[in-house]
This record gives structure tokens, C-alpha cells and sequence, in this order.
């Protein structure tokens, strides 16, 4: 188990499909004080997802609700649905526990803006050939979704510069091990200097 003075407050970010959803789940496995913030969503739940697990499931009238009564830190549209992350799970939840975000460039934009949050951003990338190859094994997306998904990849990494590290995702285990070095520095060290890393 990791001891650090401060909660940390991972960001995990990465065009669709470069694998940020399953090396989230294996932070939560390796360190135990890390809670993986559940999100609200608009979108249909998949076969194999759980309410309230895997997000919060809720309809658009619900999340637009919420955000007009500012209970989100952060709040996106992304492929026609809206996802976001409420505040009093966030502030709750990191006097206890570190806490791992998977969200995009757009969350990881308003999460910035809040000083007061420990956080430490990380871009996950992949190449365009690689990144169609997963898309499409992963079998999760009609082909309509994954071509969206592959044509957003060029804005998402636009965006890499809002983060601390940028990592590129060619091997899962070496990448996992890269997160796991930034991870103990942050923990072992809280508020160093960041610097890029690959």
C-alpha cells in the first residue's frame, strides 16, 4: 500500500478503444485505496455493464438537470451522449481514497480549472492503424460507432498538451508499468514538477 500525505486524483484520458477503460481497472486491482469515479451518462447501457458499477445510467432530462443545478465537476457530450462527474461523489470520496477519473480532454479541461483538486493528468495514445484494429475486435460498436470513434481520433490528440504525461500505448503491461511508476512518484512525492514522459 502506498502512503502519501495528500489523496491523489488520477486522470486517464485517450482517444476510444487505446485501452484506458481496462488499465483503470487494473489500478483499482493493484491499489486498493483507489476509487474509480463512477460517471453519469445518457447513453444505453452494454450487455455486460451495471448500473451504478459502470456508471450511473440516467436520462437526458436527469443530466440536464444536474448540470443546471452545478452539480457536476465536470460534464461532456460525446457521440451524441452526455457523461459527468458529480461533485459530492468526488469530495466524499478523496478524504478517504485516491481516485481514478476515466474521462476525456473535455473533463480533464474543467477538472483543471478546480485548484483545490490534487490531480495528475495522463494521455494514453496509440496509432491510427492500431487503434481501427482494437476498435474492431473489441466488438463493442456498430460500424457506424467505430467510424466516428476513428475520425474523432485527430481532435482528441490535439489535446495531449493539457497533461502531465503522455503515454504511448503499445504494449499493455509496459504501459500499465509506466502508470504505475507515475502513480508511486506522486504518492511518494506529492506536488513535484511534471515532466513529459513516453
Amino acid at each position: 500500500m502506498l502512503h502519501g500525505k495528500e489523496n491523489i486524483m488520477v486522470i486517464l484520458s485517450s482517444p476510444s478503444g487505446v485501452g484506458k477503460t481496462t488499465l483503470t481497472k487494473k489500478i483499482q486491482q493493484k491499489y486498493k485505496n483507489f476509487k474509480i469515479s463512477v460517471s453519469h451518462t445518457t447513453r444505453t447501457p452494454r450487455s455486460n455493464e451495471v448500473d451504478g458499477v459502470d456508471y450511473h445510467f440516467v436520462s437526458k432530462k436527469k443530466f440536464k438537470e444536474l448540470i443546471d443545478e452545478k452539480k457536476f465537476y465536470e460534464h461532456a457530450k460525446i457521440f451524441e451522449n452526455y457523461y459527468g462527474t458529480l461533485k459530492k461523489y468526488v469530495d466524499e470520496t478523496i478524504k478517504e481514497n485516491d481516485i481514478l477519473f476515466d474521462i476525456d480532454w473535455q473533463g480533464t479541461k474543467q477538472l483543471s480549472k478546480y485548484t483545490n483538486l490534487n490531480l495528475i493528468k495522463i494521455y494514453l495514445i496509440t496509432n491510427k492503424a492500431e487503434l481501427k484494429s482494437r476498435l474492431i475486435k473489441r466488438n463493442q460498436n456498430t460500424d457506424e460507432e467505430i467510424k466516428k470513434r476513428f475520425n474523432s481520433f485527430d481532435e482528441d490528440i490535439l489535446h495531449w498538451n493539457d497533461y502531465d504525461y503522455i503515454i504511448i500505448n503499445k504494449n499493455l503491461e509496459n504501459c500499465f508499468r509506466q502508470i504505475e511508476k507515475i502513480i508511486e512518484i506522486n504518492k511518494i512525492t506529492p506536488n513535484i514538477s511534471f515532466q513529459k514522459t513516453q
